[in-house]
């Protein structure tokens, strides 16, 4: 070859690789953006590998699938381990794209449709290279229990147990090393069943290979399922009670679907609203629809700045019908790095997003927003609340009440996760304070003018449960499958279960003592079982929903089975 051509194009190969660097940086850059809203509150990236509510992945490229210290992989993509699979970024790309499809049966909750946001986060995942530094797990099977640490724990745990928490009763900051202690999640025992009270029965209604998460009952009585990883909505529908015979996808396509509500309120709804991830549609709908009858129309267009880390929107509606309610979770466990004073006098920024509300990639998050039924008149009925994933109104008295599961990271029993109504212009505490004015330490004196604002919730429950769906129990008149009249007005309530935690609790679903509409203070386990060991468990409840003959149906959203529970 001509001299001056290989100087040429060596030259030209230079110049390649210097315009290859900056979009290589730009691509690293905006795969750790992608990586700190949807991966960063459940996985490290730090060289210890620590594990989280997901494991650890620095090094995660040319690492054996399942190979993390410290975490409990579910049987899907433990499996794949045992066959020697290792995670090359080619692997990576196809799990992250449809995790459900890569490994069924993974509990890997979020995926990545887009292929060039995917070669991004890929591109900031194999950065993290290099040896990982030791360090001690704590886990539940590696370190012994700390006296006092098995409160609350699933040993215990039976149809009929009381529990009662009080704030007298509340541990200091950091009392127990913070666990982590994700559940491995292992195939139902051949021949066991979930344990229920005397006088009830359980058998398998349904059983959904999308494992959706939310249950609503349509008037006619019809169950409608979203799936968020599936990105679809199904119908069940029963003609005996006993098992569902018909299955229909009512819609697909979706953009990470999860909360669903019929408007208008009534025996005639005329749209099914669906939150996804970052927007809310509503399909038209008639009674009796097992499929939609027509495109969704947008409604509200755009939710929040980020989507990432807590993805799940619930929508209710007011009694009357003229206000939608929608939750949002925060975008981190605490909001560390937002600062200490929000981008504008503070005073008016509280006066456009409500008492407490935090900013920063905080912006919009932790709050109860409020609508006009057409998607207008944007605003924050609450905020403060870290994750309300269960958000119901209560029929008799029109009350909105929120299942939160609360911040990680302070100990075993701290803080516990709560139930509540919620009140307009109230503010819970989140990040600055939980249950009343308990500063978080991680954040001590950033606005000790929030102190004496904190709204205590209403009721208590085991730390890190993770409460989600709920359902009010009335049974229709002269139903066949009715329960006592001693349950009419109470809650039930769906844990789906701890990883922040060093003797696991929740999974299972506990029965919530109501009066006049407000919860008494305790409340009993009704629903047990689902848990194999400490380190093992085989479902975990997400969602309750009665059914027209009185009987009540309970999500597993690891299985996909779903239960009923009647009387005997």
């Amino acid at each position: 070859m001509n001299p001056l051509h290989i100087m040429r194009a060596a030259a030209y190969g230079l110049l390649a690789l210097a315009a290859m660097a900056p979009a290589q940086a730009q691509d690293i850059a905006l795969g750790k953006r992608l990586f700190d809203s949807n991966c960063a509150m459940c996985h490290t990236v730090t060289p210890d590998r620590r594990a989280l509510m997901g494991p650890g992945l620095h090094g995660i490229v040319g690492r054996g699938v399942g190979e993390a210290p410290g975490f409990g992989y579910s049987a899907a993509l433990s499996a794949l381990g045992a066959k020697g699979k290792v995670w090359t970024k080619a692997e990576l790309d196809s799990f992250v794209a449809d995790p459900s499809a890569y490994a069924p049966g993974t509990t890997m909750p979020i995926s990545m449709a887009d292929e060039a946001q995917r070669q991004a986060l890929l591109a900031y995942l194999e950065k993290l290279s290099g040896p990982a530094t030791t360090v001690a797990v704590s886990t539940a099977a590696s370190k012994p229990a700390v006296p006092g640490a098995d409160v609350g724990s699933w040993s215990a745990d039976r149809p009929g147990r009381i529990h009662e928490w009080k704030v007298a009763d509340l541990p200091t900051p950091f009392a127990t090393e913070s666990a982590s202690n994700g559940p491995r999640t292992v195939p139902r025992p051949e021949g066991t069943l979930p344990l229920v009270p005397e006088g009830f029965k359980v058998s398998l209604w349904a059983k959904d290979p999308d494992r959706g998460r939310v249950m609503v009952k349509a008037p006619n009585g019809d169950i409608f399922i979203s799936s968020t990883t599936k990105r679809l909505v199904k119908v069940f529908r029963s003609s005996t009670g006993g098992t569902a015979d018909v299955v229909s996808t009512f819609a697909s396509g979706m953009d990470r679907p999860f909360g669903l509500a019929f408007w208008p309120a009534g025996p005639d709804p005329q749209y099914l609203y669906v939150a996804f991830v970052n927007s809310i549609v509503r399909y038209p709908y008639r009674n009796g629809d097992l499929v939609a009858g027509g495109e969704p129309e947008v409604v509200v267009p755009k939710l929040s700045q980020a989507v990432g880390a807590h993805s799940s929107r619930t929508l209710v509606f007011s009694a009357d019908g003229r206000t939608m309610f929608l939750s949002i979770g925060s975008a981190t466990n605490v909001a560390e790095g937002i600062g200490k004073a929000p981008p504008e006098p503070l005073a008016g920024w509280e006066a456009r997003h409500g008492l407490g509300a935090a900013w920063g990639e905080e912006e919009g998050r932790a709050v109860v927003l409020a609508f006009d039924a057409d998607g207008k008149n944007r605003r924050t009925y609450a905020a403060g609340l870290r994750n309300c994933v269960g958000m119901y109104l209560y029929p008799r008295t029109g009350s909105l009440l929120c299942s939160v599961n609360e911040r990680d990271l302070l100990g075993d029993n701290l803080p516990p996760d709560y139930l509540t109504r919620v009140k307009e212009g109230a503010f819970y505490g989140w990040p600055w304070f939980y249950i009343g004015a308990h500063e978080d330490p991680r954040l001590a004196g950033h606005r000790p003018d929030l102190r004496d604002k904190v709204t205590a919730p209403d009721l208590l429950l085991t730390a890190h449960a993770a409460p989600l769906g709920m359902v009010m129990y009335e049974a229709p008149p002269a139903a066949p499958a009715a329960f006592a009249k001693a349950y009419d007005g109470d809650l039930f309530v769906a844990f789906h279960g701890s990883w922040n935690r060093q003797t696991r609790t929740g999974s299972k679903v506990v029965r919530v003592f109501m009066k006049e509409g407000v919860p008494t203070g305790r409340y009993q386990d009704f629903v047990t079982g689902f848990v194999a060991s400490d380190s093992e468990v085989w479902g975990r409840p997400s969602s309750v929903a009665v059914l027209k003959d009185g009987s009540l149906l309970v999500d597993d959203d690891v299985t996909g089975e779903i239960w009923r529970v009647a009387p005997k």
